[in-house]
């Protein structure tokens, strides 16, 4: 492991440099890679895999059909490297599952009966295996537990790595059962292109992700937009000036100077009025969203978004329910100025990688 410094705090990562691309394939030339469900990370993981040299097959419910079909566009062959999700599970020595966190405890009677003793459950989020009184995901002591956690989508997963950028992602171990859970842990890691890998538990997973997807990464930001879309729009201003203040100079100028050297340089790169007002209202958004945090974490913790999970994306319908609240946000003036906006942009390298990105969805699982 590599020993960087992180902000005064020193913390040990792997890269490729300590755990390079061939003792991946060394530690795992034994092993048969079952993907289960090609839905949100699983396309992304399996394209990755597979083209890193490793045994891969997918194991994916055939009536879910837009997830089938795009499995075989990606040249996943049906009985050959595309089968349903039983018989990957008999056929695989490391169990990938990365359906969604209610699939997971629906099928998961049927995974646990078809795993051998000495196999890998490997999970790209802690959430089944923390909250076990919930989901009744309990694995069998003959087996490793391990998991590798992309900090991405399943999308950015793939297009990372096409790039040749990689992905940064967490990894852990909950069981030990061969002696060999940690490096199996690893080799995948490194097989799906983790740029760098960092130690965590389950459980700190769970907790930071649960929090990070309904604060700053997601809810958070898009909350935050449409206050400000709102505010502007009730003053007069154009929707291609609202949508342009809000989200254009932010996601096309100023998230890329954070992205090369911090916040402060991209202060220090922005006017001097722009500077002034930031750092005077930052503390004022701090001291008012500090509590809200708070009750997130806490109710992030305590299991209470786990059972709001379990219960809304456990229900029949929830997959059309999903698409119209989708679809309302996408519909809403904000974002079809967005569109707007979008359409008038250059054609981009980034654009291109997107479009030749194949196989990957950012909303959808089993």
């Amino acid at each position: 492991m590599a020993l960087i410094d992180f902000g005064g705090k020193k913390e040990e990562v792997i890269t490729q440099r300590e755990f390079p691309m061939a003792k991946a394939r060394k530690v795992l030339k034994d092993e048969v890679i079952a993907v289960i469900g090609y839905g949100v990370q699983g396309p992304a993981q399996s394209l990755n895999l597979r083209d890193n040299g490793f045994k891969v097959i997918i194991g994916q419910a055939k009536q879910f059909k837009k997830d089938w079909d795009r499995a075989r566009k990606d040249d996943w062959v049906p009985g050959k490297t595309l089968f349903d999700i039983e018989e990957a599970v008999e056929c695989g020595t490391i169990i990938q599952l990365l359906v969604s966190d209610a699939a997971q405890r629906a099928i998961w009677p049927m995974i646990k009966s078809k795993l051998k003793p000495g196999d890998a459950l490997y999970f790209s989020h802690g959430f089944s295996i923390v909250y076990k009184d919930q989901t009744k995901v309990i694995p069998p002591e003959n087996v490793d537990v391990i998991m590798v956690a992309p900090k991405g989508s399943g999308l950015n997963v793939r297009r990372n790595f096409l790039s040749g950028a990689g992905i940064n992602s967490s990894f852990a171990v909950e069981q030990d059962y061969t002696g060999r859970a940690k490096e199996r842990c690893l080799a995948v890691g490194i097989g799906i292109g983790s740029g760098y890998l960092f130690p965590t538990t389950f459980q700190q997973e769970v907790y930071s992700d649960l929090t990070g997807e309904r604060g700053v990464l997601m809810g958070a930001l898009a909350g935050i937009m449409e206050a400000q879309y709102e505010v502007l729009r009730k003053n007069g201003h154009t929707p291609s000036e609202a949508f342009n203040e809000t989200v254009e100079e932010l996601t096309q100028s100023l998230i890329r100077l954070v992205d090369e050297n911090g916040m402060d340089w991209m202060y220090s790169n922005c006017s001097a009025t722009a500077q002034r007002g930031a750092l005077d209202w930052k503390p004022k958004f701090k001291k008012a969203t500090l509590p809200v945090f708070k009750e997130l974490y806490e109710r992030v913790k305590s299991g209470k978004e786990t059972a709001r999970v379990l219960s809304a994306c456990g229900r029949p319908n929830y997959q059309a329910e999903l698409t119209q609240e989708l679809e309302a946000i996408g519909q809403s003036e904000m974002w079809r100025a967005g569109q707007a906006v979008r359409s008038l942009r250059p054609k981009t390298s980034a654009h291109k990688i997107t479009k030749s990105t194949k196989g990957i969805s950012g909303r959808g699982s089993n």
